[in-house]
């Protein structure tokens, strides 16, 4: 299954990118076993991100949300302005 990662605030800067396209093994089926995955293949900061928040298609999403082909999931940590 392929699909599109986009990362924002301090996640891009500790990764380095802001969004890749990805292949994902057979087992990647939830945003959360899709952090994991990402977590266990070089891109650590998502897994000590803390209150890491989640999108699917741009609608707000839990780790439990389902992932399919061609998904566009995004995270990002919770940032403030003013």
């Amino acid at each position: 299954m392929s699909v599109k990662v986009l990362y924002f605030a301090g996640l891009k800067e500790a990764l380095g990118l802001s969004a890749e396209t990805l292949e994902l093994p057979a087992g990647v089926v939830t945003v959360g076993a899709l952090r994991d995955w990402l977590a266990s293949n070089g891109r650590a900061a998502l897994a000590s991100a803390k209150n890491l928040r989640c999108a699917v298609n741009q609608d707000m999403a839990g780790l439990d949300a389902s992932i399919s082909e061609g998904d566009e999931i995004a995270f990002f940590p919770p940032v403030t302005g003013g």
